[in-house]
């Protein structure tokens, strides 16, 4: 006798989260939309696959029409390097980017049909994130996107655009190291900066 579709489903979440976790999300599910269970579903799965790896990074596929998920691809590592190399693969395969940030989709109706995603600011956001995070430090560039980076979507080119932006605006100081001269317009990763004390 074969079983349901629905008792498959019921048996693989059952194995992925436990019965106890199963029962819980599906619980949750029960009163959201079909959007919003799309999305609680795909964290829960990447909160289950850090068990096993400390890096997450899940990448949405649609339809051509735009309107539907496809499918979902999850990376898992325990390095931030494989981490970090998959992130800029998957940005540059992103169908949209805001601010110079990806969005980890490929979205093929957003490639023939731009819409108005600049209503979303997410380059500000960082701005804003790292003048919280960081206040009263001082710190390099590349310490500053090890630390932050893991968990969001922005890249190495958005953290020196960031930081770029904040210097341009007097909000933070930048120094070079004291036997390197540097070049206009570039924000290497030895570039150490200062933070101001969050009033």
């Amino acid at each position: 006798m074969c079983k349901s579709s629905n008792d498959a489903v019921k048996e693989n979440m059952n194995a992925l989260f436990g019965q106890v976790g199963a029962d819980q999300l599906r619980k949750r599910l029960k009163t959201l939309t079909p959007q919003e269970r799309e999305l609680t579903v795909v964290e829960y799965i990447c909160e289950a696959l850090e068990m096993g790896g400390k890096y997450v990074l899940p990448f949405r596929f649609r339809h051509e029409m735009g309107n539907r998920t496809s499918h979902h691809l999850i990376f898992v590592s325990k390095h931030p390097k494989g981490y970090e190399i998959m992130k800029e693969i998957m940005a540059k395969e992103s169908s949209e980017q805001t601010q110079g940030v990806p969005s980890f989709e490929y979205n093929p109706a957003t490639l023939q049909q731009p819409l108005l995603f600049e209503l979303t600011r997410p380059l500000d956001q960082l701005e804003s994130m790292l003048l919280d995070n960081f206040s009263g430090k001082t710190m390099t560039m590349a310490e500053i996107y090890d630390q932050h980076h893991p968990g969001k979507p922005y890249i190495k080119k958005n953290y020196k655009t960031a930081l770029s932006n904040l210097e341009s605006q007097g909000k933070i100081t930048v120094h070079s190291p004291e036997d390197k001269k540097r070049r206009k317009g570039t924000f290497a990763d030895d570039l150490k900066v200062t933070f101001p004390v969050k009033q």
